[in-house]
């Protein structure tokens, strides 16, 4: 459950001038949207009405325009600002950002309200403290700088920690840095032009075991990001962006999550995998591992691998990211993960029960369930697309011969990445091995055998692409006995079908009662056989 457990608001409210404080502490506390708590920002701007903007709202504090008096007044109150126009009070974490005109003057001041809350990072606390680099995405004022304090706090207790502070807004302003950061050493950066010198500069004088670093937004920064991630010391960062999408349109971050870069095939491989010869694919390894989406306070989406990731977002096949909800009312975390694709091959008699709703009714194929991959109608006389199957464990030269049996056209591959479907034998499943797990986390559907036989493999076949054996013993059964039927109801007295096992003739009756027509049992194992008839025989 978070709570806040600092917010020096007093302090803020100090160095304003003496009617918009008074403004500010005539509020009632019973007003539930402009309680001090859900106080955001104030905005000052030269000859406007000074604002308060809260959570779920705004306020005007007084209805006197903003001097230059006022300004100065705040000012000279502060500390000097930096060169990207944010100053800070000493030992507190607001933050002061100044507009300037053209001559360099202050018109306009946003004085943020920095609070340290406890318990921000509950929600993502296993990830950080895994040893994996962390990035924080997220837009203005979503809780991501709030988030990677507590992160620095938390991992002090352990870890050397050491934050690269550029406007102070993780550690305050000052010499001495909020009791906020825990443990953890604070390193300021004179401008900001210099953090990708002073990142590099932690690492190599202090030693630290984590550093943590605050919006991340220039190209010398994303590089010393990777340099400091490849000489082993964990990386917890945030970045302005809503979606790993959002950073692999930004050509400034992208290599963050290692790049994109433009290859041409060869002929024989962009058939091989069905694909244009141009081709987007990632250049490089990211330098972090897992990135965290913070959509709100209490939502958050993961993607656990950041690699694999942005492999299948190049690939057209976005994997779902792991979303994580915190109750307001209990503070417990929530984890939704996405649904892995693995289908487990049916039994002979499951597949002939799975017939028989797709068959119950007029004796026609239904809709088949939307995991298949063509599930959709095929046009008569059309050619069937080509299925790349990926066969890990499983015969190749059977998988084959099942095919040539169906009369469907598969590829097998070599690589799981490249395939439409993966096939595995359910002992290796278990195992997990590499490939498997690297084409669920694709979202690749896998396809488990219960054994390595040709009846498996079809079975697999007849799902992905919707068809039926020609030669099972199953289909012919049920087609005689559609056919005898139409006979019947067209004039027969009565016909006899062909001698089947009692798990098919309980199908044959059912099929026949579904028709209004009667039907028998005649004759002994193994000729018993099932006799339609037109009316009930005595």
């Amino acid at each position: 459950m978070e709570h806040t457990i600092t917010d020096d608001l007093h302090v803020l409210c100090s160095v304003l001038p003496p009617h918009i404080q008074a403004a500010l502490t005539e509020i009632p506390d019973t007003d539930t949207i402009y309680q001090t708590t859900n106080l955001v920002e104030i905005i000052l701007d030269l000859g406007r009405l000074p604002e308060a903007r809260y959570a779920q709202g705004e306020k005007i504090l007084a209805q006197h325009e903003i001097t230059e008096a006022d300004i100065d007044y705040i000012v000279s109150r502060i500390g000097d600002f930096s060169e990207d126009n944010r100053a800070g009070i000493p030992r507190t974490l607001h933050r002061i950002s100044a507009i300037r005109n053209r001559k360099g003057r202050v018109v306009g001041l946003t004085c943020r309200v920095g609070r340290a809350v406890f318990g921000t990072m509950d929600i993502i606390r296993d990830i950080v403290e895994s040893g994996k680099s962390v990035l924080l995405l997220g837009r203005p004022g979503v809780g991501k700088t709030t988030m990677l304090r507590e992160a620095a706090r938390v991992l002090a207790d352990t870890k050397r920690v050491v934050i690269v502070d550029t406007s102070n807004e993780i550690g305050g302003d000052g010499d001495i840095p909020h009791p906020a950061i825990g443990k953890s050493r604070r390193m300021q950066v004179p401008t900001p032009a210099l953090q990708h010198e002073v990142m590099i500069e932690a690492v190599e004088n202090h030693m630290p075991e984590v550093i943590v670093i605050d919006e991340i937004g220039r190209e010398l920064e994303a590089e010393a990001a990777r340099t400091i991630a490849e000489r082993g010391v964990q990386l917890i960062g945030t970045a302005h962006g809503q979606t790993l999408e959002n950073l692999l349109m930004n050509p400034t971050l992208m290599d963050l999550v290692g790049g994109i870069q433009s290859v041409t095939l060869s002929d024989e491989e962009a058939r091989r995998r069905g694909t244009q010869k141009s081709i987007l694919e990632r250049k490089a390894p990211p330098t972090f591992d897992i990135l965290v989406e913070i959509q709100d306070r209490h939502k958050v989406a993961v993607h656990n691998d950041v690699a694999a990731s942005v492999d299948a977002l190049l690939r057209n096949r976005p994997l779902p990211p792991e979303i994580r909800t915190r109750s307001s009312a209990t503070g417990e975390v929530e984890i939704s993960r996405p649904e892995t694709r693995v289908h487990i091959a049916p039994r002979q008699g499951e597949r002939m029960s799975a017939r028989r709703e797709r068959t119950r009714g007029d004796g026609k194929m239904g809709d088949r369930p939307a995991q298949y991959l063509q599930s959709a109608p095929r046009e008569p006389g059309a050619p069937r697309k080509t299925m790349r199957l990926y066969p890990y464990g499983v015969s190749q030269d059977r998988l084959e011969t099942a095919a040539r049996a169906l009369d469907v056209p598969i590829r097998v591959v070599g690589e799981s990445d490249e395939a439409d479907a993966v096939l595995t034998l359910k002992n290796y499943y278990k195992k997990r091995p590499a490939p498997i797990v690297d084409a669920e986390r694709s979202g690749i559907p896998v396809y488990v055998l219960r054994s390595n036989t040709i009846a498996q493999m079809e079975g697999i076949l007849e799902d992905l692409f919707g068809v039926e054996s020609k030669d099972d013993p199953f289909h012919l059964a049920m087609t005689e006995t559609d056919e005898a039927i139409q006979r019947v109801m067209s004039g027969a007295h009565s016909i006899e079908l062909a001698p089947q096992s009692a798990f098919i003739r309980r199908f044959q009756h059912e099929r026949i009662r579904q028709a209004n027509l009667f039907s028998r049992s005649l004759g002994k194992e193994p000729k018993r056989r099932v006799r339609v008839y037109a009316s009930e025989v005595g």
